[in-house]
């Protein structure tokens, strides 16, 4: 990406200037003509004067010299492309949504549409470690599936359960999942991307991306999944869906109308790819958005080129061993530096890592790794430190580190480990001074309904017989601390900790059914063959 040739700290390129003026000012120094100038006539001095002062080769002061024009434009920066900010910083937030309809079982890219649009979303979970990714499905009405996370496991069980029977058959409501998108987006404090991916498009809702692309700060890219040939359609059993006819039905990409949506309302438009270089070109697009949107210079960084300068100054260096090339100051200089340095405390607490590297660097690396214990010993900063902590299920220790920061964020990740903890009470009022900070903020909202719904199940359940078979190693005491299978003790009055798990044992739920109860309830319909308990929740983690 190409932002023209300058230059990242300009003032350093006062040193070129004193290069050349040091080789003049030490050349009138040296010249034994100038010191005989007023003294003999200016035809005969050159006659007179002995030496070879004619005669020109390099010395130890054009080296110096040379290292002052050089180091200057180094020091000064010169880069003419962006880089991609470090860590958290270019973790562009993403919405993914999916269309669901019928046609999307056509089998022209294998195995079909919707199972290859599903890897296409785990390569760009790969592609984008610890970017954080939401997933909304769409029809005729537009659904969340997830807020946008970076757990790629979590990502993975709920693609597994997608299927075109999730949702009625009818309708391409782009429109509608562009709404829930934005609302989702929304609520993040970067702008960030939607990306479609679909084999068709309904012409009557251009508009609605017109108007989207004037007045929103998220951008949309659109993914055409399918081929113009078509092919044969699948139910989501893996039979053959027939026509009237008794034939195999066909679905064939729509690209016109995909082609006009591009053209009247800007929307980048490309085709799924059998390598990555279509995920690759989404996260690119993500990461160029981010940066033309953000206000504040802190957050562009640009292609450090001057190290490329130390090339030919490592050159010029290893001149300076030659006999009789030695500037003898130079190496005074270099002496009084090195003895300014001060020693490290320890010999084994000396590491070349941390030359290069600051700790938080070093924490983001582990982090990034999964490595979460080396993570939250690396770790300064003590948001992300309380986040390694959590992520090493030390909830005790990341509350506190959380606790030291007053941003939403961390008052979010409080209340997510007072939860852990099953310490319900203090985990609403961590999320309510999150609410209180940011708002919206989905996520704190929806945990903070979830502790209600817990501390009511909490006082409800009566203490009950432990008849699981699935989990024989559990072993329970009576009250006067006998082995046996009857009622759990309750300490005092201290609150049981176990109908959070009950609850939870108590909801096997599908993925996929989940989702079916999910959507059948947002659309006022009742769950078909399902009863009315409450469908599965769970806490929501930061970017889930």
């Amino acid at each position: 990406m190409d932002q023209g040739f300058h230059f990242i700290r300009p003032l350093w390129l006062l040193l070129v200037p004193l290069g050349p003026l040091l080789l003049w000012w030490w050349q009138r120094r040296n010249d034994p003509l100038q010191r005989w100038k007023g003294m003999i006539a200016p035809h005969l001095l050159p006659h007179l004067v002995v030496g070879d002062h004619g005669k020109w080769r390099v010395r130890p002061i054009h080296l110096v010299c040379a290292v002052l024009v050089i180091g200057g434009v180094a020091c000064a920066g010169p880069t003419w492309e962006l880089d991609p900010p470090p860590f958290a910083e270019d973790r562009a937030p993403m919405v993914v949504a999916i269309d669901l309809s019928p046609a999307m079982n056509a089998i022209d890219v294998s195995p079909t549409r919707l199972e290859r649009t599903k890897q296409k979303v785990r390569d760009l979970m790969k592609l984008r470690a610890g970017g954080r990714v939401g997933l909304i499905v769409y029809t005729n009405t537009a659904h969340m599936v997830l807020p946008p996370t970076d757990d790629p496991g979590l990502m993975n069980l709920f693609l597994g359960a997608l299927s075109t029977d999730l949702l009625p058959p009818k309708g391409q409501n782009a429109a509608a999942a562009l709404t829930l998108a934005d609302r989702m987006l929304n609520a993040e404090s970067d702008p960030g991307t939607i990306v479609f991916f679909t084999s068709g498009f309904d012409d009557s809702q251009i508009r609605a991306f017109m108007e989207h692309h004037e007045d929103s700060r998220q951008q949309v890219l659109m993914l055409a999944v399918g081929t113009t040939k078509g092919g044969v359609l699948r139910a989501p059993s893996g039979a053959l869906v027939l026509g009237r006819d008794g034939a195999p039905a066909e679905a064939k990409l729509d690209d016109e109308a995909l082609q006009r949506l591009s053209d009247k309302a800007h929307v980048p438009l490309a085709s799924i790819t059998t390598n990555d270089d279509d995920m690759r070109w989404v996260q690119r697009e993500a990461l160029h958005h981010l940066a033309i949107m953000k206000d504040t210079t802190s957050t562009v960084r640009w292609k450090e080129y001057g190290y490329y300068l130390c090339y030919p100054l490592v050159l010029l260096a290893l001149l300076w061993f030659r006999r009789g090339w030695v500037v003898r100051w130079v190496l005074v200089i270099g002496a009084l530096g090195l003895a300014g340095v001060p020693a490290p405390a320890h010999a084994s607490d000396w590491k070349v890592v941390d030359w290069f590297f600051t700790p938080d660097q070093q924490g983001r690396w582990y982090y990034e790794h999964r490595d979460f214990a080396k993570a939250s010993e690396r770790f300064v900063d003590p948001y992300w430190k309380g986040q390694a902590l959590y992520e090493h299920a030390r909830y005790e220790d990341a509350q506190k580190m959380f606790a030291t920061v007053t941003t939403p964020e961390a008052k979010f990740m409080e209340g997510n480990c007072y939860a852990r903890l099953t310490q319900y009470e203090e985990a609403k009022d961590a999320y309510d001074q999150a609410l209180r900070m940011r708002h919206p903020f989905p996520q704190a909202q929806a945990n903070m309904q979830l502790m209600d719904k817990l501390l009511a199940l909490q006082e409800k359940t009566p203490p009950q017989d432990d008849d699981d078979e699935n989990k024989p190693d559990k072993v329970k005491f009576d009250k006067e601390g006998k082995k046996g299978t009857g009622k759990t003790q309750l300490m005092g009055k201290r609150p049981q900790q176990v109908p959070s798990d009950v609850w939870m044992r108590n909801l096997n739920v599908s993925p996929a059914d989940f989702l079916r109860t999910k959507f059948n309830i947002e659309n006022n319909a009742p769950p078909p063959g399902q009863p009315t308990t409450p469908a599965k929740e769970v806490i929501k983690e930061p970017g889930a």
